[in-house]
């Protein structure tokens, strides 16, 4: 059974937004999940390109024109 995280990064400016998501994904157990909410434009652009250079599974399960909400699974 997995664990659902969530971690509200709106606001949160660039890059400090990846560094609590990486942060955040150390703390999970494997097969955890983590969801994130963050501000589109650059940091939606920042955080999922650092996700997909990690090797990271993520899906978007929200968004409109302000922010985004993905769920990142924790493989490690």
């Amino acid at each position: 059974m997995t664990a659902l995280k969530h971690l509200d990064l709106k606001s949160v400016p660039c890059p400090l937004n990846v560094v609590k998501i990486k942060l955040a994904l150390e703390k999970l157990s494997k097969n955890e999940h983590l969801i994130v909410e963050l501000d589109r434009g650059e940091p939606e652009e920042m955080v999922l390109n650092n996700l997909k250079e990690m090797g990271c599974f993520f899906t978007q399960i929200k968004g409109n024109e302000k922010y985004i909400k993905i769920k990142i699974l924790n493989e490690n």
